[in-house]
């Protein structure tokens, strides 16, 4: 385990819980408001082309936005987990080293630490664009 003090983790336990309720919180929200709004009332009743793609683009851009959401929920379960089990929370899955608290702070369900992601993000960068 990372030497975190317990102070350290108790309120990074507090930050999991927090962004956790307040993402479930936004998910019911969006998927409410999703119920309300029918694609008759985004389009309108007289649709062309255009008013159609715009619809078509709210539509999914609500579906995106609790997709990231509930990713996030994931990913904030995960790290709830690993703060359980006590074994490894706070160290990086690549390199086992510890992951710094301000890091954890900034980013309670961090897996790696930040030279590691630095260089996942480098190498992963143009992952599922497509290129010519």
């Amino acid at each position: 385990m990372a030497a975190l003090s317990k102070k350290q983790l108790a309120h990074l336990r507090q930050l999991l819980a927090e962004r956790h309720q307040m993402l479930v919180a936004e998910v019911r929200n969006l998927l409410e408001q999703s119920d309300n709004e029918t694609y008759v009332d985004i389009a309108g009743r007289v649709t062309d082309t255009g008013d159609e793609s715009v619809a078509d683009m709210l539509a999914d851009m609500g579906a995106a936005q609790i997709h990231r959401h509930v990713q996030e929920l994931r990913e904030i379960e995960a790290a709830q987990a690993r703060l359980r089990s006590g074994a490894c929370y706070g160290v990086c899955v690549d390199c086992d080293s510890e992951i710094a608290y301000q890091r954890l702070s900034a980013h309670p369900t961090a897996k790696r630490c930040l030279q590691c992601q630095s260089k996942r993000e480098k190498s992963f960068a143009h992952e599922g664009r497509p290129t010519l």
